[in-house]
């Protein structure tokens, strides 16, 4: 199985490239929602480490945003919850999908966490900043903050691209992105 992993500055259409490939996605951040909405022992978790910010369930992303606005060490101890039962969930992904050729791996913080293989082909996904900038704001919960917060733990974009394998240049144009999809699935298949 090859496993491919997505790159890149938040809002630049990691997603968006990955559900491109035409192979199955582990979507991490729609793990996280999937999570935040239906499982109690997280809920649990989350509100006996952060009980002043998480006190409702399903949890309201809101309250994830207050406990991560007020300081790192509420950010931490929440990656520390929800990222050890994303890879209990990635781990049934690949399991579920071992028989396929491909398989994306959409993980906001695949480096961060150490959790890609050394045989993963790296692409990451380059955009303008000003369609970034255009595409975050139109994000139901945009805050400048919190974004900031986020880029804060993260690698830069210039490591990750250096890191990887190959770049997609995305301009949110379907046809053009199938084309570079196609160039690199030729290459690595």
């Amino acid at each position: 199985m090859i496993r491919i992993g997505i790159l890149g500055d938040i809002g630049a259409g990691k997603s968006y490239v990955a559900n491109n490939f035409g192979y199955p996605v582990f979507n991490a951040d729609q793990e996280v929602s999937k999570l935040y909405k239906k499982d109690k022992k997280i809920f649990n978790k989350l509100n006996k480490k952060l009980p002043k910010y998480i006190y409702s369930f399903p949890i309201n992303k809101n309250e994830i945003a207050k406990a991560i606005l007020v300081n790192n060490v509420n950010l931490k101890k929440i990656i520390k919850v929800v990222h050890s039962e994303i890879r209990k969930k990635l781990k049934l992904f690949l399991k579920k999908n071992r028989n396929k050729k491909i398989v994306i791996l959409d993980i906001p913080l695949l480096l961060e966490n150490k959790i890609d293989n050394q045989n993963d082909i790296l692409v990451f996904v380059d955009s303008k900043k000003m369609e970034i900038e255009k595409r975050l704001k139109k994000r139901p919960y945009f805050n400048r903050k919190l974004i900031n917060k986020f880029k804060k733990i993260q690698f830069s974009p210039i490591y990750k691209k250096r890191r990887s394998s190959f770049i997609i240049k995305n301009n949110f144009k379907k046809k053009f992105l199938k084309n570079s999809i196609k160039k690199i699935l030729s290459q690595i298949i």
